[in-house]
């Protein structure tokens, strides 16, 4: 449930980019999430749909860019990933790890159409905003980066 104010953080964050390019309408926004993240694309894409009815992001297309979770062995600095059923070292056994990717969660680039009446250039003209600004989830403890609990 926590997807309906993350979603709202992404279209806050969208609008204020499209404020600034002077945009008439966002068409895509590009997300990175994380494999360890609480994010469910779905759930996303649903609320999407309701929070930017009647916006300049109204009928946008969210794309979704998986990054897979990485970890690195605090004892012997082996880096590996994460496809069994435990966090420990497959190099050395330790539990003792810290993950280096996989939590990330945020805008990466915004698409954006047109400029606002009254204000210069070309019309229709099309831009993308860089944006890269982390969306906050609720779900994710500050600090919390030792998954084996120790």
């Amino acid at each position: 449930m926590h997807e309906l104010s993350v979603t709202q953080n992404i279209l806050n964050i969208a609008l204020d980019h499209a404020a600034r390019a002077h945009a008439r309408r966002i068409t895509a926004l590009y997300l990175v999430v994380g494999q360890l993240s609480t994010i469910v694309d779905d759930s996303v894409q649903f609320y999407w749909d309701i929070v930017a009815e009647g916006t300049p992001a109204a009928g946008s297309t969210l794309h979704f860019r998986r990054v897979p979770a990485e970890l690195e062995c605090r004892e012997c600095g082996a880096r590996f990933g994460l496809g069994r059923d435990t966090f420990e070292c497959p190099t050395c056994g330790s539990a003792r790890v810290q993950v280096t990717a996989g939590e990330e969660f945020y805008v990466e680039a915004i698409e954006v159409e047109g400029e606002t009446e009254g204000e210069s250039g070309a019309p229709g003209a099309e831009a993308e905003a860089e944006a890269d600004e982390t969306v906050s989830s609720p779900a994710s403890p500050p600090g919390d980066d030792d998954p084996s609990g120790k």
